[in-house]
């Protein structure tokens, strides 16, 4: 049955995609008139409907013999920006070139996606995330088409481009989810004399833009964690290699590192003389993100990297290194903050985040417990709040590192939770809701 569901929707999603592409909104309206009249029609002994339906059929024939005669050579050029953010429109710019020797006037550009239509086992997936909004649909069975439709982009008009000419076109774009987004070419399109269907000539353009998560206000919170011991001091996030905070001169020891030598006070007293460091202490976070479900989609993981991502922005400042520590195929930690990295680097990383049925939790546990020691706090973003789970921060508080807890929930699983071992600090525990998240996140502390 879910098969059969599934093809309907390919082919009712794939059929609607051309529909609007190829007519207008009066050829639209033309055709849903001449579909109706059809039906209606049946029985002509006792309706008349057939009349208008031969009478609209005949003008939709008569369009698509116009529309389909159209010859057009020409070339686009693509200005995109290099990120963009999921949920956020922004604009880019076309460059149109005419390799015809006459003028051309009339035409609308309309910019190709990848096709984004799912495998069977992601729209199952999807459909066992929210069967509420399946059973809410009426004509086209499945998960809300913005759950795998990655971006929508707007048409715009061409102004006449003169032959051998170009022209400049603003297109909008509106992306869905972060990603990768894959464009695969442009057509240009003309409506028939009666401007009901459209003819076009399509060029293959393609071309790729990262859409980075999108981000949360996450306001000034007391984040757990004190100054600690940084073995390398700042430099560390500077520079490669083991340094520290110049402090002063003295004479060369066995076993110091050459790079140390400071070689214009050795040529003025005759004798090696190097620079000494001192260590320093200040705040490394440890961001924790939780990839381990069973689901290639889950509105939950989505979520759980949107937060995470609007923690990685207002974590990182002048004064403190954030990692971000995750599990895919392997384990992953990522250090930004003090000049080694930039929020949006860290961005590019969440971007690409997929979900990890395999192989189990402790993978990420061991990876977090062996980076405990070098860190001053650690916030989880959690997809669950089950034994694994718990085990994790119950062995975090033991090691003594302050813990901040957001377990993200789906919609309508608000339910209160027990907060386990942060029963002791209930104010560092957060359930957060999906649907909710802006709101619950606004309300931290």
């Amino acid at each position: 049955m879910l098969r059969l569901l599934y093809s309907l929707h390919r082919r009712s999603t794939g059929q609607w995609h051309w529909l609007r592409r190829r007519f207008t909104r009066p050829g639209l309206v033309v055709l849903g008139a001449a579909v109706a009249a059809g039906f209606m029609g049946v029985d002509t002994d006792h309706s008349v409907a057939y009349q208008a339906f031969m009478l609209l059929a005949a003008v939709l024939l008569l369009a698509l013999l116009f529309g389909w005669i159209f010859r057009l050579r020409f070339a686009v050029t693509r200005a995109l920006p290099r990120f963009g953010t999921a949920g956020q429109p922004f604009t880019y710019r076309m460059t149109v070139q005419n390799f015809t020797a006459k003028t051309q006037t009339g035409l609308t550009l309309l910019d190709n996606l990848a096709d984004t239509r799912p495998a069977f086992h992601e729209w199952r997936a999807a459909w066992l995330e929210d069967k509420q909004n399946f059973r809410s649909l009426r004509f086209s069975p499945g998960p809300p088409p913005h759950l795998f439709q990655r971006a929508t982009v707007k048409e715009a008009v061409v102004p006449p481009i003169p032959p051998r000419q170009t022209a400049e076109v603003a297109l909008e774009i509106l992306p869905y989810r972060r990603g990768l987004l894959q464009f695969t070419g442009a057509t240009l399109a003309r409506p028939d004399p009666l401007g009901l269907f459209r003819a076009w000539a399509t060029v293959a353009a393609p071309q790729t833009v990262l859409i980075l998560p999108k981000r949360y206000i996450v306001p000034p919170v007391a984040l757990p964690g004190t100054l600690k011991y940084q073995h390398g001091g700042v430099a560390l996030a500077a520079h490669v290699g083991q340094s520290e905070e110049f402090v002063a001169l003295r004479d060369y020891r066995r076993g110091d590192p050459m790079r140390h030598i400071h070689w214009r006070s050795w040529a003025r007293v005759g004798k090696p003389i190097v620079k000494e460091f001192e260590d320093e202490f200040f705040v490394r976070h440890a961001l924790v993100l939780d990839t381990f479900t069973d689901r290639s989609y889950s509105a939950v993981f989505e979520e759980a990297v949107a937060v995470a991502a609007s923690f990685a922005c207002t974590v990182l400042t002048q004064e403190s290194l954030l990692d971000l520590l995750f599990a895919g195929p392997q384990a992953y930690c990522f250090t930004a903050g003090r000049g080694l990295a930039h929020a949006d680097q860290m961005l590019e990383i969440l971007a690409a985040a997929q979900p990890c049925p395999t192989p189990s939790f402790a993978t990420l546990e061991h990876l977090v417990l062996n980076h405990a020691g070098v860190v001053s706090g650690c916030i989880c973003v959690l997809l669950a709040w089950d034994d694994a789970r718990r085990s994790l921060v119950t062995k975090l508080k033991h090691l003594g590192l302050p813990v901040r807890v957001l377990v993200i929930v789906p919609a309508g699983g608000g339910a209160a939770l027990d907060p386990g071992p942060l029963r002791d600090a209930p104010e560092q525990f957060q359930v957060l809701e999906v649907g909710k998240i802006e709101q619950q996140l606004a309300r931290l502390t």
